[in-house]
């Protein structure tokens, strides 16, 4: 499974989220981190919104609309959440 991040340089929550994120050891995932100013797509659906976390099954996803078609968003933590907290957030979507 993958993890998707949306985010931009500068936003404090999202560096919080992503500093969270990599240290969660007892879950398998990978992190992909997207930085929305790099994308007009991106950057209008999401600059009021990051940190934006979403879920990815892309394998065997073909193309770019597959792919994104195959994401899907997971609910806010909070900024205050624990690494545990986040861990435990994660294992009920990731075990979908």
């Amino acid at each position: 499974m993958q993890l998707i991040l949306y985010s931009k340089p500068g936003c404090h929550l999202c560096e919080g989220l992503q500093e969270k994120l990599e240290q969660i050891k007892n879950l398998s995932f990978e992190l992909e981190i997207r930085d929305i100013t790099t994308r007009d797509d991106w950057f209008l659906a999401y600059q009021y919104e990051v940190p934006v976390l979403y879920l990815s099954n892309r394998r065997g996803a073909e193309d770019a609309e597959e792919k994104e078609m195959s994401e899907k968003p997971l609910p806010r933590p909070s900024p205050r959440a624990s690494v545990q907290q986040l861990e435990q957030m994660l294992r009920k979507y990731l075990s979908i």
